[in-house]
């Protein structure tokens, strides 16, 4: 529960304990572990899970006004018949992706930038048509209202979804940008360059902000690796990500790159182009990452699915293996990398908190 902690171990400076960031989205086991019903008091629920764990690196709801219950349920039907699926205490998207698009043909005749108005695409949730002075606006009272309800107790989570590959893979769908960038790769790396004319804009007014983390997320790689293949990347999206990092940088902001799956064959080239490190998922050999790049920001090595068996004894190896990657790694934070969702068992979430707490100390 330590802002601080979270800043200096993301500039690499020596912390007191490993500190933690957490996607902590089960209300079972907030609730089980602070005594206080995050669904009547959201806020006051998240403020007491970080007084009583090191979760420095956590954004909290901004608001302790009540959260209408979801349905103990995997998946369930919205008012307009849309199916949705739970998360923590939200819904997830309806990940119909692509249905605006018929066939490639379609995708390949899109210009990004003639509307701008992504108010529609969940993770966005933007008109980017506003100037860049009303983005800072926008993004800079944002950073105020969690660092509000954070109260010091943790460093806020903020940062941009779409850096540049989410773009077509959100607006095309997986089917549509897999056989565009086999078949048609002057197409597809037109709509990355008006894609990132887009991001770009974005980056420069979050560079304007007074946040000192920021995160970029693009997922890139699949479970067994990437998407794309290296060379692929290489041509068409990491001279955009050193652009956009490097007006970060350049602004004084450490940067880390969100993905899901296995980023052994890319995190090389991830860094090379100005990452500060790195949040993924367990897929990905965090044992290699750490001999080869012992100075950058490694967020992961825990899996929920240990924390779902239950098993104390399972749980405490898994914590310790974690705490012997990061012990002596300044910017090692614990965290599940696959995240802690809404049906974990409280008592595992508990156990590998507690583990975390008991072992975490320097």
């Amino acid at each position: 529960m330590d802002r601080e902690r979270a800043v200096r171990a993301f500039r690499r400076q020596p912390t007191d304990r490993i500190p933690h960031c957490e996607i902590l989205s089960c209300p079972d086991a907030i609730q089980a572990i602070t005594g206080i019903d995050p669904w009547e008091r959201p806020l006051s629920a998240a403020r007491e899970m970080a007084r009583r764990y090191a979760l420095d690196f956590w954004t909290m709801p901004t608001s302790d006004d009540p959260i209408p219950r979801l349905p103990d349920a995997p998946a369930f039907q919205e008012e307009d018949g849309r199916t949705t699926v739970r998360w923590g205490q939200e819904r997830s998207w309806h990940w119909d992706w692509g249905s605006r698009f018929p066939d490639v043909e379609a995708c390949l005749r899109y210009d990004p930038l003639s509307d701008l108005d992504f108010r529609w695409m969940d993770p966005v949730g933007l008109d980017l048509s506003a100037s860049e002075d009303e983005l800072v606006r926008i993004f800079q009272a944002e950073v105020d209202r969690v660092k509000e309800a954070n109260a010091g107790l943790a460093l806020g989570y903020h940062g941009f979804y779409n850096t540049l590959f989410m773009w077509p893979l959100l607006m095309f769908g997986w089917e549509n940008l897999l056989e565009m960038g086999a078949l048609y790769e002057a197409e597809t790396a037109r709509l990355f360059r008006d894609f990132a004319e887009i991001s770009r804009k974005v980056f420069r007014a979050w560079a304007r902000t007074d946040i000192e983390v920021i995160y970029s997320h693009d997922d890139i790689c699949f479970q067994r690796g990437p998407v794309f293949s290296p060379t692929f990347y290489r041509r068409h999206v990491y001279p955009y990500y050193e652009e956009f990092w490097s007006i970060l940088k350049e602004a004084g902001k450490v940067v880390f790159f969100v993905c899901d799956g296995n980023i052994d064959a890319v995190v090389d080239d991830v860094l090379a182009a100005g990452a500060d490190g790195c949040l993924s998922e367990v897929f990905t050999n965090w044992k290699e990452y750490k001999r080869k790049h012992p100075d950058k920001v490694l967020i992961g090595g825990g899996d929920s699915q240990v924390v779902r068996t239950n098993d104390k004894e399972a749980i405490r190896r898994m914590v310790l293996e974690m705490t012997e990657l990061g012990k002596d790694m300044p910017g090692y934070f614990y965290c599940c990398g696959n995240h802690l969702p809404w049906d974990m068992p409280a008592d595992g979430v508990r156990w590998y908190l507690d583990f975390c707490a008991e072992y975490g100390a320097r």
